[in-house]
């Protein structure tokens, strides 16, 4: 599929992935309809588009929980441009806690909006789609959709769902015979965005991006590689690749490294910080932005090479336990 002239809907167009997504298909010439909680952060992404070849942007805030302000972002879509040749779920909200510390409001907050939300943006593209005969749904899960991590349930449940839930649509999609009707999964590694600085916090101490961290611009970049030659999964970024191998091969030994991994680098060391229920339930203020700071290129290289030799020694044992 060409990109120039598609009709694109972004959810989470406002702030990281979704913002880097959309300028990326706005660098190509497509039409969006751009939708997020805050408006002023939307307005101010939507004048960026513009500014980049004139692309035609239009915005819609829209919480993607709410199932009927999702279908009139569809309605708003097909009146705006006549149809929807590309629908990106990029929404995603998180809590980090102890199982027993989070709030059973704030997961399920969090179901709602990165699994139902999800569920939402299908249920009200893919009519318009069957219609037209063709398009794209892009969902933006994670590699957390495939393994998991301590501290961070509520979000490694809704990408694992992710998941799943496309993998039952591309089958009733295919049972129909909507072989023009495509469903991608783009699940990234630790990218460059606001996330950690919004996300609901109840461990007490201070969240930060663990490495190696990619650029948003580099997540976008596979979601419009994945429109063109759409594919069911994408991975985004080497470490995302070589934890899918070692977690196929050695799945008790991925668990046990990441563990520890993530406990001894997700948190800035000696630096408590207050409970905070984050933009869980409350819209992001200021006009947002594509990267959180997090991405140092020399850095995040040597760090990238560490988690490569990690997984790659994990990989190496149990291939030796496998021959035994």
């Amino acid at each position: 599929m060409h990109t120039k002239d598609l009709v694109v809907v972004v959810t989470g167009a406002s702030s990281g992935i979704g913002r880097a997504t959309a300028l990326e298909f706005a660098r190509h010439g497509a039409a969006l309809v751009l939708a997020a909680r805050g408006a002023e952060g939307l307005e101010a992404v939507a004048d960026e588009c513009r500014a980049r070849r004139g692309a035609r942007a239009v915005v819609q805030p829209v919480d993607v929980a709410d199932e009927a302000a999702v279908a009139e972002l569809a309605r708003r879509a097909v009146g705006e441009f006549g149809r929807i040749d590309v629908w990106v779920n990029a929404a995603a909200v998180a809590v980090f806690g102890a199982v027993e510390d989070v709030p059973a409001d704030e997961v399920r907050r969090v179901l709602d909006v990165n699994v139902v939300g999800c569920l939402n943006g299908a249920r009200a593209a893919l009519p318009v789609m069957r219609r037209q005969g063709a398009g794209v749904l892009v969902d933006v899960s994670s590699v957390l959709g495939l393994v998991s991590s301590p501290y961070n349930s509520a979000y490694t449940i809704s990408k694992h769902a992710v998941l799943a839930f496309d993998a039952s649509l591309r089958q009733e999609l295919r049972l129909a015979g909507e072989r023009n009707v495509r469903v991608c999964t783009v699940l990234p590694a630790t990218t460059d965005t606001p996330f950690f600085q919004h996300l609901a916090n109840r461990t007490g101490r201070r969240v930060r991006a663990m490495p190696p961290v990619y650029t948003a611009r580099r997540v976008a970049r596979a979601i419009v590689g994945t429109v063109r030659r759409p594919r069911r999964t994408v991975f985004v970024g080497v470490s995302a690749r070589s934890l899918r191998l070692a977690a196929a091969l050695a799945p008790g030994t991925v668990e046990r490294i990441l563990a520890v991994k993530v406990d001894r680098t997700l948190f800035v060391r000696r630096e408590a910080a207050p409970h905070s229920e984050g933009t869980l339930f409350t819209a992001q203020s200021g006009p947002g932005s594509v990267g959180g700071g997090w991405h140092g290129t020399a850095r995040t290289a040597g760090r990238r090479a560490g988690v490569a030799a990690a997984v790659g020694a994990a990989t190496a044992g149990a291939l030796r336990r496998a021959r035994r």
